[in-house]
């Protein structure tokens, strides 16, 4: 197994600083260039999900996280996609809902997927208790749900490796509610993986490693993780070696002067 796997919050399309215009095909373009095999999307707008394919030559297996809504009320993609091009980077996720997205390379072939959200209601509660949350952290943990994607995908060789892809709740007044919902997939991960199966763990984790007790503990002998690197964007590994993950430099993703996303892509090779 030798795969380059890389991981980008796509900011809705935005640039930094977001403008009325979305630069999403761009992304994945540019994301896509040098082929990866595997690419971890989050905050993909739900109308975008058909079009990965296309935009990017690669299978996508997408999972909603946030639907489309207008105010209080259901709504869809495409309605979403109308309102929010008045002016993405005023609306951003406001109409057009909000997904996570796992893209895989030919001949790397999905075999399976399984899917689980972060934070439901019941998890909260018992976490909050756990916790000792107040009024305020619980309700903003409420705000938006989170799902984690897991895809088993067959190799060359015939093995099989699992993909897991999360994008966890922000709250930067208390990173527990990301770290509780990391060690929620994780779990999630290490359940539906086979006797030595190799996982590749991924996504924006909304906590850094130094603040983390769970990425702490996943890179230890119990979990066998490999090493997180720097930043909230993240890939590990489990049952395969891996090299170091790396962010791409700010000049990487500037297209035209402009800078794609508030996050940089993190990628790293395994095997």
């Amino acid at each position: 197994m030798a795969l380059l796997v890389r991981s980008w919050n796509l900011f809705h399309g935005n640039a930094v600083p977001p403008e009325r215009e979305a630069f999403l095909e761009e992304m994945i373009r540019l994301a896509t260039a040098d082929e990866p095999d595997v690419l971890l999307l989050q905050e993909v707008p739900a109308w975008a999900l058909a079009r990965l394919d296309a935009w990017s030559g690669m299978a996508a297996v997408g999972d909603v996280a946030e639907r489309p809504s207008l105010g209080p009320l259901p709504s869809t993609a495409e309605i979403g996609r109308v309102l929010t091009s008045l002016n993405h980077g005023l609306f951003r996720s406001a109409f057009a809902g909000q997904a996570n997205a796992i893209l895989v390379r030919p001949p790397l072939r999905v075999v399976g997927r399984e899917r689980l959200v972060l934070n439901t209601r019941r998890f909260r509660r018992a976490q909050a208790r756990w916790l000792g949350l107040g009024p305020a952290a619980r309700i903003a943990w409420a705000n938006e749900r989170r799902v984690c994607q897991g895809v088993r995908i067959r190799l060359a060789d015939a093995t099989t490796a699992l993909l897991i892809n999360l994008h966890a709740t922000s709250y930067p007044p208390d990173e527990r509610l990301a770290d509780a919902e990391l060690l929620r997939a994780a779990t999630f991960a290490d359940a539906l993986a086979a006797p030595d199966e190799a996982i590749v763990m991924g996504g924006d984790f909304n906590v850094t490693a130094a603040r983390s007790r769970t990425l702490t503990d996943l890179a230890g002998p119990e979990w066998g993780f490999s090493r997180p690197g720097a930043g909230i964007d993240q890939i590990l590994v489990r049952a395969a070696p891996a090299s170091a993950p790396e962010r791409w430099p700010a000049e990487r993703r500037r297209v035209d002067g402009r800078l794609l996303s508030d996050h940089a892509p993190a990628e790293l090779r395994v095997g």
